[in-house]
C-alpha cells in the first residue's frame, strides 16, 4: 500500500521533488531500509546525505534532502527541502490529519516501553494498530512515527521520551493525543530536572497534547501524584488514575509473581478483575492495569482486551526470561532475566524482586543448591545523589535471598563494598572485563538477572551468557 505519494509529500513537507515518485514505508537507516522506502537524510551522529546514494542502489523510492549529494544522479528522485528535520515533523502532522485513529501517547520515567507493547497487544485485536519501533520516543522518533502511520490506522501509540526540560509537550502537541498516560514518575535523568517535583513536571506536560474530549491517565502511588492529577484535570475532559494507593479508579490489590507469569487481581472501576501478564514482576501488573484503563477509555471490549495482554510477554531486554541450555543430554540449563536496556532505582528494585521470587532448581549443577544470582551495570544519569541511590540498593528488602552479586562500573562498585562479603561476587570496571568470565559465573540450575543502564553496555554479559548454550523462551 502507497504511504506516500511524492505530490502529498511535497505538500505536507512543503519541499520540491525532482520526479513523480511513491513510498511505501519511511526509513532513516540504510541497515534496515526496505526497498519502496522514503529515505530520510538527518542529520545526528552522521549526516543522512552521506548515505542518500546507498539508500537509493537498496531501493529507496526517493530521499527527503536539503540538496542533491554528490554521487547521486541529476535525476534520481529527492525531495528538497531546507531542512530535513522540520520536513520530517511537517510529514507527522499531515500523517495525523489524513486519519481518523484514536492516538495513546505514552510517557513515564519507567515502564513506557514495555506499556506501549502492551497496548500494541490489546488494540490489535480490537482495531488496526499502528505503534512506534523500539524506543523511537525523542524529538525525531515521534515524528517518525506518525510519518510512518497508514491513514487507515484506528489506534496509533506513540511512545515520548525526554532527557531535558521542554521536550515532551512539543513532541504531545504534534500527536494530537485521545489518551495520554503518564506510567509513574521516579528517579530518572536527575542531572537534568533536579528532582522528583521537576520530573513530574515535565513528564505532566505531556497533558498538552491532549484534544478536546482526551482522557489523562496517571499513578496514584508515587509522592508526586497530587501534582500529576492538577495538570490532568487542567487540560483532559476525563481522568482515570491507577495504582496500589485506596481511591484510585483502577486499583491494585494483589500481585503474585510466578517463574513465568504475573497474576493481577485488581479493582477496575468498582468491577473486581482478574488478569495475567507473561512475565513476573509488580511493574508489569502496574503497567498492564494502566493498559487496561487505556482500553476502557477508547471503549473497547473488556474481556477481549484482558485476554490478549494476557498473551503479552516484555521485548528483549526489558525482563525477557529464557532458559540457557548448556547441556541438551544431560538436561542442564540455568534461566537468565535479561533486563539490560534500561536501569534507574525503580525498574532495578523491581527487577530485584522478580529474581527474589524466582525459583532455582537444586542439585542439577555443580553446586548443590540453585542460585539467584545478579549481575548489575551503573545507573546513569541520576545527577549528584547518584553514589546514595547505588548504596541504597543493599537495603533492598529480600536482598539476603540473592546468592551472588556482580557489578560493573565506577558506581556499582560502592554497592559491591555495601554488601556482606559472602554476597560479593565479581566487581569490573566495564561490562567486556565480565563478559570474559561468563563462564565461571554460572551454573546449571541458577537463575540469572543482568540489569544495567543501556550506557554501562551489560548486554554484552547477555551475550556471553547466551553463547554458553542453546536459549529459548521460558514457559
Amino acid at each position: 500500500m502507497t504511504l506516500w505519494t511524492s505530490a502529498d509529500a511535497a505538500t505536507a513537507s512543503k519541499g520540491t521533488t525532482t520526479r513523480p515518485w511513491a513510498a511505501n514505508g519511511v526509513s532513516i537507516d540504510t541497515r534496515t531500509l526496505q526497498p519502496g522506502d522514503l529515505f530520510v537524510a538527518l542529520k545526528d551522529a552522521r549526516d543522512g546525505h552521506d548515505f542518500v546514494a546507498a539508500a537509493l542502489a537498496k531501493g529507496a523510492a526517493a530521499a527527503l534532502v536539503t540538496h542533491r549529494p554528490d554521487g547521486v544522479a541529476p535525476d534520481a528522485p529527492l525531495l528538497i527541502v531546507p531542512d530535513v528535520l522540520k520536513a520530517l515533523e511537517h510529514l507527522a502532522t499531515f500523517a495525523r490529519a489524513r486519519t481518523k485513529a484514536r492516538v495513546i501517547g505514552v510517557t513515564g520515567s519507567v515502564g513506557k516501553t514495555s506499556t506501549k507493547e502492551m497496548l500494541r497487544a490489546v488494540l490489535s485485536g480490537q482495531g488496526r494498530t499502528h505503534a512506534a519501533e523500539a524506543s523511537y520516543n525523542n524529538h525525531w522518533g515521534v515524528p517518525l512515527t506518525l510519518a510512518r502511520m497508514p491513514p487507515d490506522t484506528d489506534f496509533a501509540v506513540i511512545e515520548i521520551g525526554m532527557n531535558h526540560p521542554g521536550e515532551i509537550a512539543p513532541l504531545a502537541r504534534l500527536s494530537r493525543l485521545n489518551v495520554a498516560l503518564i506510567t509513574t514518575i521516579a528517579p530518572a535523568h536527575l542531572e537534568a530536572f533536579g528532582g522528583l517535583d521537576g520530573i513530574a513536571a515535565e513528564k505532566a506536560s505531556i497533558f498538552q497534547g491532549l484534544e478536546p474530549g482526551g482522557t489523562a491517565i496517571i499513578p496514584l502511588d508515587p509522592p508526586t501524584a497530587p501534582l500529576l492529577l492538577a495538570e490532568a484535570q487542567r487540560h483532559a475532559a476525563q481522568t482515570l488514575t491507577f495504582g496500589t494507593t485506596p481511591g484510585a479508579d483502577y486499583h491494585l490489590a494483589q500481585v503474585t509473581l510466578g517463574d513465568a507469569a504475573t497474576i493481577i487481581r485488581a479493582t477496575r472501576q468498582g468491577a473486581q478483575t482478574l488478569f495475567k501478564v507473561m512475565s513476573p514482576g509488580k511493574h508489569f501488573a502496574a503497567n498492564g492495569l494502566a493498559t487496561l484503563a487505556v482500553a476502557d477509555a477508547l471503549g473497547l471490549d473488556p474481556a477481549i482486551a484482558a485476554t490478549d495482554l494476557g498473551h503479552w510477554s516484555p521485548p528483549q531486554g526489558r525482563g525477557t526470561r529464557e532458559r540457557i541450555t548448556l547441556d541438551p543430554v544431560e538436561g542442564l540449563s540455568f534461566d537468565l532475566i535479561d533486563d539490560a536496556f534500561n536501569s534507574n532505582p525503580a525498574s532495578l528494585a523491581a527487577a530485584l524482586d522478580v529474581l527474589i521470587a524466582a525459583t532455582p532448581q537444586d542439585r542439577v549443577g555443580r553446586i548443590a543448591g540453585g542460585r539467584r544470582i545478579a549481575i548489575l551495570g551503573d545507573m546513569l544519569e541520576l545527577g549528584p545523589t547518584e553514589g546514595d541511590l547505588h548504596l541504597a540498593i543493599a537495603n533492598h528488602p529480600g536482598l539476603k535471598a540473592i546468592h551472588t552479586l556482580h557489578c560493573v562500573g565506577p558506581r556499582m562498585a560502592a554497592l559491591w563494598h555495601a554488601l556482606p562479603r559472602h554476597q560479593r561476587g565479581q566487581c569490573c570496571a566495564t561490562a567486556p572485563e565480565l563478559a570474559a568470565q561468563s563462564r565461571s559465573l554460572v551454573d546449571a540450575g541458577d537463575v540469572v538477572l543482568v540489569k544495567g543502564s543501556k550506557g554501562i553496555k551489560v548486554s554484552l554479559v547477555v551475550d556471553a551468557l547466551r553463547k554458553l548454550g542453546q536459549g529459548q523462551a521460558h514457559e
